[in-house]
């Protein structure tokens, strides 16, 4: 099935400026189970999108979108990490504009050390409830709640929505590159505080749980008192204008077969935020 249902026409690999990478990937889970059924769900709920964007006044999807084969590696979250790694690796080199769809947050990892080989003067920014920085979790440095930790190692990180972490990561964060969620609801400022940290070139790894949960409930981790759709995507609107959006990743969704919205919501909003980068490159 291709991301948003579009014509075979411009789904094909060697014409298609956008690649969606799915990585269904749920190992290093360890609270409620479901997330390597995310990248089936956002594919399967994209086919209900109208592909004309309202705000933009743009059809991104005639830029040609190309939903790569799943990347399926379960024996380990190393070897996960390597092959997700090399894969977004191989597609930069053909110049592509990478989404990577998970999948638990340790997909994100691979992609990261990629775009950060690639681009030069590059920021990682996370949105997320969580701080991820623990340097090991459950015997893994690749866990999903170590995601940061990594990302640190690579290049320069802003971490946006936080409002949950183990006292033990209090030592490993960046408070002046740090807007907890707390401060957003009360600090008219905070997008500044951001984007006087942000370079030329931004990464962005968004964990769907960094909504509040009256958005999207189906996540594997859910924290109360998150932010809302337009805060989200107004602000992520704002970021393509100030810098460079170089690729994104969007993960965390646990699909609940019950309720759908949350799986088209991320649907929506990887289209809507390529809508955003897309039409700032045709002004």
């Amino acid at each position: 099935m291709n991301f948003g249902g579009i014509p075979d026409s411009l789904t094909r690999l060697n014409k298609a400026q956008i690649v969606i990478l799915p990585v269904p990937y749920d190992e290093t889970s360890v609270w409620i189970k479901g997330a390597d059924k995310g990248p089936d769900a956002i594919i399967e709920a994209s086919v209900n999108l109208e592909l004309y964007d309202i705000e933009t006044d743009s059809q991104v999807y005639k830029r040609g979108i190309h939903t790569a084969a799943p990347i399926t590696e379960m024996s380990s979250p190393g070897k996960l990490v390597n092959k997700v790694y090399e894969k977004v690796k191989s597609l930069l080199l053909k110049n592509k504009y990478i989404v990577t769809i998970g999948g638990n947050h340790t997909v994100s990892i691979g992609a990261m050390k990629a775009f950060a080989e690639e681009f030069t003067d590059l920021t990682i920014l996370q949105l997320d409830a969580h701080a991820d920085l623990r340097q090991r979790y459950k015997g893994s440095e690749y866990n999903h709640a170590s995601v940061m930790a990594r990302a640190r190692e690579i290049c320069p990180v802003i971490q946006v929505g936080i409002r949950s972490m183990s006292k033990g990561e209090k030592k490993y964060l960046n408070k002046e590159r740090v807007v907890f969620a707390h401060e957003i609801h009360f600090d008219e400022n905070w997008e500044k505080r951001v984007f006087k940290h942000l370079t030329k070139n931004v990464y962005l790894t968004l964990d769907l749980d960094v909504f509040d949960t009256s958005v999207i409930p189906s996540t594997g981790t859910p924290e109360p008192g998150g932010l809302q759709y337009y805060q989200v995507l107004f602000f992520l609107k704002k970021l393509i204008h100030h810098s460079n959006l170089a690729g994104f990743d969007v993960v965390e969704l646990c699909p609940n077969r019950s309720n759908k919205a949350p799986d088209f919501l991320a649907a929506k909003l990887i289209y809507q935020i390529l809508s955003y980068r897309f039409s700032k490159s045709e002004k």
